[in-house]
């Protein structure tokens, strides 16, 4: 019988550590809201603009061969898990 490993999810978007879990259900309980800090529009344009830009410049200057090492090396990697 063979079995299919399935991949873990990788996202980090929306985890919580501990503490900031702690504070989330101790708010919920007691009815108090959670305070989120306001962003820096100027700064998340910023950021935004640099990674739209870093990953085709990256793609420009890596040779194909070079490419398919990195991404044999980061599947290998997810896998060893």
């Amino acid at each position: 019988m063979h079995t299919q490993a399935t991949m873990p999810k990788r996202s980090s978007k929306g985890r919580k550590d501990l503490n900031q879990l702690a504070a989330s259900i101790v708010a919920q309980a007691t009815g108090e809201e959670e305070e989120q800090p306001e962003k820096n529009p100027a700064a998340v344009a910023l950021g935004k603009l640099g990674g739209q830009k870093g990953g085709p410049a990256r793609t420009k200057k890596l040779t194909a061969k070079r490419r398919s090492e990195i991404a044999k090396k980061a599947a290998a990697a997810r896998w060893a898990k």
